[in-house]
């Protein structure tokens, strides 16, 4: 529902010169929504800045590769969130602001 699917503008390029896109699958406004969280969240959070950094390192110089990680960020705060919705739960980071 959500669309965060990664998918590639390639049209007959190599794969080293594809543009990383999220597919326009889903709710717009939901996609947006995810995305700008995640990228709040690999700004101020101490734990998902060591998360995304960590799914950074290495990968520095691809094209797009910044985008990509925060889709996949986005995509696992969504996990999250729906876990918590599930078990009822509070979710919590030990860090005071």
């Amino acid at each position: 529902m959500a669309g965060l699917d990664l998918s590639a503008e390639r049209s007959g390029k190599r794969s080293d010169a594809a543009i990383p896109v999220i597919s326009k699958k889903g709710k717009a406004d939901l996609r947006y929504a995810l995305y700008q969280a995640a990228m709040i969240a690999s700004i101020w959070d101490q734990y998902f800045i060591v998360y995304y950094t960590n799914k950074l390192r290495g990968r520095e110089k691809e094209k797009g590769i910044k985008t990509k990680m925060r889709v996949k960020l986005a995509a696992k705060l969504l996990i999250i969130a729906w876990t918590l919705m599930k078990k009822k739960e509070v979710f919590y980071t030990p860090q005071a602001y």
